[in-house]
C-alpha cells in the first residue's frame, strides 16, 4: 500500500475512481482509513459527520493509481442532509467502480437505490459487509448477493490484525469487476504516429501555466508520443515556420494550442496532418464524432438562445481567458449578434442543461473519460448539443476541416452532417 512518488503525482483524471457508498454511520470513512492506513476522513459516532465528498489518492498495486471518493449517506436526515445527498448522487457520474458498505442483515430501499443506479449506469459494484464484530450476516443475507451476481466481502474495519487480508481480498474483487478497458490507457497521439515518427507541438507560452512548466495536455501528449516510440519537437508559434524549414522531411503530424490554430494552419504544408491539443482530448476523453456534430449547432443559434461554457476545473481567470473572454468574443464575431453565455466551472455540472442550446466544454484534462462521457450524455438526454473548446475555435475560424485531417471518420461526419443536417442523429454513447 506504500505510495510511489510517480504514482502520487499521477493526475486524478488518469486514476481509477472508486466511490464508497453506504448508510450514514455504516463505516465508510473507517473503511477508507483502513485501506489507506491513515486517517483521511473525519470519523465520529455521530451520524452525518462526513459533510462533503472526501477524496483520497493512493496507489493500489497491481491496479495502480486510484482515487477513493468517500460520500455522505444518502439517508442523511440532518439539517444539511439535502445538500449532502445532492453531492453524493453526483458522485455516480465520476465513479468507475462503486463500493457499497452495508451492515449484516440490513438491506432495504437505500441499498436497492444504489444497486439500481449502478445497473442503469453500468458501473461495477462491490458490496462490503462491515461490522462483523457486532453481528454475523445470516446465510439468507449472503445468498442475496449470490443470486444477484454481486461480488461481496465481509470485514470488521476495527480488526487491525486482519487488515492485510481484507485489503488483499478487496484488491482481488476490484480486479474481478473492473472492466478491462479501465486498465488500458487509451492512446492520445501515439496511434497517429508511426514508430520513429515525428510530431511537432506548437506551444505558445500559456499565462495560466505555472512559471517554468507546460500545461497538462501538452505534457501528456509528449509522454504518449514517447511511449509509442515517436519523437516530439516543441516550438513556439513564432519559431514554427523556421523549424519546418530546418527539417529534412515533413513531420508526421503537427499539434498546436487552439488559440494559435489559424497561424499554425497557415504555416503548415497541405500534405502534413495537423490538429489541436483540445481536439486530441476530444477523442481521448469523450466522443469526437459527437462533439463535431455538436459544433454545427452554432449555425442555428438565435439571439434568444443560451450557451453554456463548461470548465472542468476552477482557476483564476486571466484578462484574456479562453473560456470567459476569447470564445464569447469569437462567437459574437461569427454570429454577428450577442447570445446569452453562462460560464460554469468545477466538478459539478448544472441541473438546468435543457435551458441551453449548446454546451461548449473544455478539453476535460482534469476529468476521467467516464466523467466526460457522462457530461456529454446528460446533455444529449436533454436534447442539448455539445462541443469542446478546440473544435469550436477551429470551426469559428474556418479551419475545422483542416484540423480534422488526422481523423477521417470524424471528418466525414462533419462534411456529411454539414451538407445534410437531417443526419444529425444523436444517441447514447455510454
Amino acid at each position: 500500500m506504500g505510495g510511489i512518488s510517480v504514482m502520487n503525482n499521477t493526475p486524478k483524471s488518469l486514476r481509477l475512481h472508486i466511490a464508497i457508498f453506504g448508510r450514514t454511520n455504516v463505516g465508510k470513512s473507517t473503511f477508507l482509513n483502513m485501506l489507506s492506513g491513515q486517517d483521511v476522513s473525519i470519523t465520529s459516532p455521530l451520524p452525518g459527520t462526513t459533510t462533503d465528498v472526501v477524496e483520497k489518492t493512493m496507489e493500489l498495486l497491481p491496479i495502480g493509481p486510484v482515487v477513493f471518493l468517500d460520500t455522505a449517506g444518502l439517508d442523511d436526515r440532518s439539517e444539511l442532509g439535502a445538500l449532502r445527498i445532492k453531492k453524493t448522487r453526483q458522485v455516480f457520474d465520476r465513479a468507475d467502480i462503486v463500493v457499497l458498505l452495508v451492515e449484516p442483515n440490513i438491506w432495504e430501499e437505500y441499498e436497492e437505490t444504489v444497486v439500481s443506479e449502478c445497473k442503469m449506469r453500468q458501473i461495477p459494484l462491490i458490496v462490503v459487509i462491515n461490522k462483523l464484530d457486532v453481528r454475523a450476516p445470516s446465510r439468507e443475507f449472503l445468498l442475496r448477493f449470490e443470486e444477484m451476481g454481486i461480488k461481496f466481502m465481509q470485514v470488521s474495519c476495527l480488526d487491525t490484525e486482519s487488515r492485510d487480508s481484507y485489503i488483499g481480498l478487496f484488491k482481488e474483487l476490484l480486479i474481478q469487476v473492473c472492466p478491462a478497458d479501465l486498465f488500458r490507457t487509451p492512446s492520445l497521439i501515439g496511434d497517429l504516429l508511426p514508430p520513429g515518427g515525428v510530431a511537432v507541438l506548437v506551444v505558445p507560452i500559456d499565462l495560466q501555466a505555472p512559471k517554468g512548466r507546460l500545461i497538462l495536455p501538452q505534457v501528456q501528449t509528449i509522454r504518449d508520443a514517447l511511449d509509442n516510440d515517436a519523437a516530439c519537437l516543441v516550438v513556439k508559434e513564432r519559431e514554427y515556420p523556421y523549424l519546418l524549414s530546418c527539417l529534412a522531411q515533413p513531420p508526421d503530424i503537427v499539434v498546436c494550442d487552439s488559440q494559435v490554430v489559424l497561424k499554425m494552419v497557415a504555416d503548415t504544408p497541405d500534405n502534413v496532418k495537423c490538429t489541436t491539443f483540445s481536439i486530441l482530448f476530444a477523442r481521448y476523453k469523450g466522443e469526437l464524432s459527437e462533439l463535431v456534430r455538436g459544433v454545427l449547432k452554432i449555425d442555428e443559434l438565435r439571439q434568444t438562445d443560451k450557451v453554456l461554457i463548461a470548465e472542468a476545473c476552477s482557476h483564476h481567470a486571466i484578462e484574456d481567458d479562453i473560456g470567459r473572454v476569447k470564445i464569447p468574443r469569437w462567437l459574437r464575431q461569427y454570429l454577428g449578434f450577442d447570445v446569452k453565455i453562462d460560464v460554469y466551472s468545477g466538478k459539478d455540472y448544472p441541473d438546468n442543461l435543457e435551458e441551453y442550446k449548446l454546451v461548449i466544454h473544455c478539453g476535460g484534462c482534469m476529468l476521467t473519460r467516464r466523467q466526460m462521457l457522462f457530461r456529454l450524455q446528460k446533455a444529449i438526454d436533454r436534447g442539448v448539443a455539445v462541443t469542446n473548446y478546440g473544435i469550436c475555435i477551429s470551426f469559428l475560424q474556418g479551419v475545422l476541416e483542416r484540423v480534422l485531417s488526422p481523423f477521417p471518420y470524424a471528418l466525414s461526419i462533419y462534411k456529411d452532417t454539414r451538407n445534410s443536417p437531417e443526419l444529425y442523429n444523436r444517441g447514447s454513447m455510454i
